[in-house]
Order: structure tokens, then C-alpha cells, then sequence
């Protein structure tokens, strides 16, 4: 097909967006479902994953980003389309039909819960449920499952979330858009606890225990980072025993992290100054941590000061 493909209208009369066939290995994914089933969180999973996610999108609105986005066949596009679209939602099928036919792959993940499940999330929320109007959540609920349920027959794959919590419902979504999780972004950051505490730390080690080279007149001028600075600090008593059991303890915490949505840590080692003890030890804790397969970015926060 080309641009001079003609126009084509859906049932509520809308014209088809024209845009160019072309070749996309990658799949679109359109996440729809009931409200309250769980589609902001599974939005941001795809997010996460590197999908260029677009929340309450009307349909017919699928071909043209399509177009602007698929370009590459590296791209991952994903759309939520609900009930929020009000009328325009009903053409839906007849976008996916579109999409199909000019050769894009399209796959339609549905999210669903049980009644009790949603009236329970619902209150919790305390907002209404979309479709309510004058009437109750379970009302609104009823006339949202009369609303999707030919959407749902179709669906390649319904996750009930029901009983899911926040983790594995990502672990689904992750598993069912067949892409690998994210590795664990672990960042050291050297300071100086006379500059106060890094803000974003999850982890604070305080090494002030260690010699300090600062009272060495010709290691004063020199920072963690020479060789002379760091053979002296890390000769200290109680160092070496401190970075094994410290590094022990970080490995069997980082292994945990991944299943609790967790996509980085920031580890926080300080001395007084942060020029000599913190920039050596933090460079020995991240050469450790390396020699385990974990990826480590070290930055010196107040090294230069």
C-alpha cells in the first residue's frame, strides 16, 4: 500500500489516519483492560523496558504513530487504549484489523480482576470508576465488561491481577513482551561528612576509622585515587576486613534488589574530607564488587574540593 491508499472510514465515521506501509520486525503493543486492573503499572514496566509508551490514546490515532515512531525496527511502541476514550474506543478492533492489514505486528495484552478486586482498589483510590456515573462502582464496572468484552476475546494474552502485587505484575509483563530485565545500576559516591551526607544514598559506610593520610605531610597534596594515598589507607588495621565483610553483605542485597522493581542503588562512602579514605576504599569496594559480575559506576563527590 501506499499514501495514495484511499481513506477508509471506521463505524463511528472517523476517517482512517493515512500513513506509508512499512517493514516493523518489532511489535506494536497495545495494553488495554479493565480500569483499576493494574494498566498504569504495566505501562510503566513497558517504560522501564525502553518502550515509547502512550497513555489514553484514541485509536484511531494508533496508524499515525505508528508511523512516526516505527521507523526503526529497533523501535518499542506501546499504547494504552481504554474506556476513557469514550465513544471512540468502540473502532478499536477495526484499528487492530487496519494495522494488521498493512503489515504491522500488533500484540493486545488485556489486564482483568475480579469484581471484588476492582471495587476493593476503587475505594481504596476513592475515585470513581470511569463508566459509574450516577450509579456504583460495580454498575460501572458491568457496563466496562459489556464494553471490552469482544476486546478481550480477542486479546493475545489476559493477565488477571487479581492477586498480583506491583512486582509480579512487572515480572509478567516483562515475561509476556519477551524482553530481558534491566541490570541493577549500582553508583558509588566518595564525599566528605563535613559536606554533608549524599541525598540520594541507600547505603552509608563511614571509614573516618582508617589512618588518615591527611596528617602525612607529603600524602596531604594527594587524594585516594594515587597509589601512594591508597596503599596507605587500605594497609590500615581493619581495612581489609572491613571491604571483604562490607562488599559480602552489598552482594547478597543486590541480588535481591531486581525482584523488588528495584533499578538502582547508590552507595555512599564517607570520610571527613572525602579526598583520601572514602575515594580509596570506595574505589577497593567497586573493584570487589566488579570481580562479582556486578556493573559499578564511581563517582568522587568531593575529591577536588
Amino acid at each position: 500500500m501506499t499514501d495514495e491508499t484511499p481513506a477508509v472510514t471506521f463505524p463511528s465515521g472517523i476517517p482512517r489516519p493515512q500513513f506509508a506501509a512499512q517493514e516493523r520486525t518489532s511489535e506494536v503493543v497495545i495494553l488495554t483492560g479493565m480500569s483499576g486492573a493494574g494498566r498504569t503499572r504495566a505501562a510503566a514496566a513497558l517504560a522501564d523496558h525502553g518502550y515509547y509508551v502512550v497513555d489514553n490514546l484514541p485509536p484511531q490515532m494508533l496508524g499515525e504513530l505508528v508511523a512516526m515512531v516505527g521507523r526503526s525496527p529497533d523501535d518499542r511502541l506501546a499504547a494504552v487504549v481504554d474506556v476513557r476514550a469514550r465513544g471512540l474506543f468502540q473502532d478499536i478492533e477495526a484499528v487492530i484489523d487496519d494495522l494488521e492489514v498493512r503489515g504491522v505486528p500488533v500484540r493486545l495484552l488485556f489486564l482483568d480482576a475480579s469484581d471484588d478486586a476492582l471495587v476493593s482498589r476503587f475505594e481504596e483510590a476513592r475515585r470513581p470508576h470511569p463508566l459509574q456515573q450516577n450509579g456504583t462502582i460495580l454498575e460501572g464496572i458491568a457496563r466496562e465488561r459489556d464494553l471490552l468484552s469482544a476486546v478481550r476475546e480477542r486479546a493475545d494474552t489476559t493477565i488477571d491481577t487479581s492477586h498480583l502485587n506491583v512486582h509480579e505484575l512487572r515480572d509478567m509483563i516483562t515475561a509476556e513482551v519477551g524482553v530481558e530485565d534491566e541490570p541493577l545500576n549500582v553508583n558509588i559516591v566518595t564525599f566528605g561528612f563535613k559536606n554533608g551526607l549524599p541525598r540520594d544514598a541507600d547505603f552509608v559506610a563511614d571509614v573516618r576509622f582508617l589512618h588518615n593520610p591527611h596528617w602525612v605531610p607529603e600524602l596531604r597534596p594527594l587524594t585516594g585515587a594515587d597509589p601512594a594515598v591508597r596503599d596507605y589507607v587500605l594497609a590500615s588495621e581493619g581495612a581489609s576486613e572491613f571491604i571483604d565483610r562490607y562488599t559480602d553483605l552489598l552482594a547478597s542485597i543486590l541480588s535481591l534488589y531486581r525482584s523488588h522493581d528495584k533499578h538502582s542503588v547508590t552507595i555512599a562512602v564517607g570520610c571527613t574530607g572525602g579526598k583520601h579514605r572514602s575515594v580509596a576504599v570506595g574505589e577497593a569496594i567497586a573493584g570487589e564488587l566488579r570481580g562479582r559480575d556486578v556493573a559499578v559506576r564511581v563517582t568522587h563527590r568531593d575529591k577536588e574540593r
